[in-house]
């Protein structure tokens, strides 16, 4: 399990707010929250040096750039020493239309989820995969229709603060 970083109200207030809106300056940011600018900005700050905040970036409108598709593949690995899921996941971190890879338990060992521009690249991206040799051994894969649910923010509110079972 890992360890919980210990958070009051005001921290999880400041990463809310941060998960919807990464530009807010950081005046309207403590004014949201409840608190100072001053004090405001060290809590922001301890955040992202303890590596909570990973980072900030863009929601990008896919279907403006054009056409694409969007690919979950369930990959599983030829063998299972802690070798050979190091090289795949190093491996798989080199493909950037990879844009998140699970290792998952089940019936498969990876879950892939892949953009790419169209289903004729996806499939020369997994032939590529196939020919690389990074350990693959079979692959489904299940293509995306349409996204009903798109969210960016966690429930930040119910994971912090969650009383654990112990």
């Amino acid at each position: 399990m890992r360890s919980a970083v210990a958070l009051d109200r005001f921290d999880i207030k400041i990463l809310v707010r941060l998960q919807r809106d990464g530009r807010c300056s950081n005046v309207d940011l403590a004014e949201s929250v409840g608190l100072s600018p001053s004090p405001c900005l060290l809590r922001t700050k301890r955040l992202q040096k303890i590596g909570l905040i990973r980072g900030y970036g863009a929601d990008i409108e896919l279907e403006k750039l054009g056409e694409y598709v969007i690919v979950f593949s369930e990959v599983t690995i030829s063998n299972h020493r802690p070798h050979d899921f190091r090289k795949f996941e190093e491996a798989a971190g080199k493909y950037e239309e990879i844009v998140e890879c699970y290792n998952v338990n089940g019936g498969y060992d990876y879950l892939l989820k892949i953009v790419a521009p169209g289903i004729g690249y996806f499939q020369a991206l997994m032939e590529k995969m196939l020919t690389d040799d990074i350990g693959i051994e079979r692959f489904a894969s299940r293509i995306v229709l349409r996204q009903p649910l798109h969210r960016r923010e966690y429930p930040l509110g119910i994971i912090a603060t969650h009383k654990r079972w112990e």
